[in-house]
């Protein structure tokens, strides 16, 4: 097939496939990086969790928090706050038991998984970089 006479769904279907493959392949060294990378160093200012931002510049959703890759390889949405519910319960003697930290697994689109897995894998090596 060349561009003078694609098929337009043709044309379509193959690049959607080469998206599909170029996400899957930086999966696999997404993940294969992250496990070279002990220890796994905690999200700044984070309590209890492990991450490394994976946000490209630009590419901030405001409906989504911070988008991270943990110990895994996989990408989450990092969301932290304080838990009001508690708070209002009277446990501000220990602020720590009141910092909400949570992880939501990111289903992306292959065309965005791309971007934010680079990033991942940018960042994670820049770590393993540090480290060595």
């Amino acid at each position: 097939m060349t561009a003078d006479n694609a098929d337009p769904l043709e044309a379509k279907a193959a690049a959607d496939l080469i998206v599909e493959r170029a996400a899957t392949e930086l999966r696999g060294l997404l993940q294969a990086s992250v496990a070279r990378l002990r220890p796994f160093p905690p999200f700044p200012g984070a309590f209890f969790t492990n991450a490394i931002e994976a946000e490209p510049d630009g590419a901030a959703d405001a409906e989504r928090g911070c988008v991270v890759v943990c110990e895994d390889g996989e990408l989450y949405e990092l969301q932290m706050g304080v838990d009001l519910e508690n708070a209002a319960l009277g446990g501000f003697e220990d602020p720590v038991s009141l910092r909400k930290e949570e992880l939501k697994k990111l289903e992306l689109h292959p065309r965005d998984y791309i971007v934010y897995a680079y990033n991942a894998l940018t960042a994670v090596t820049e770590k393993l970089l540090e480290q060595s």
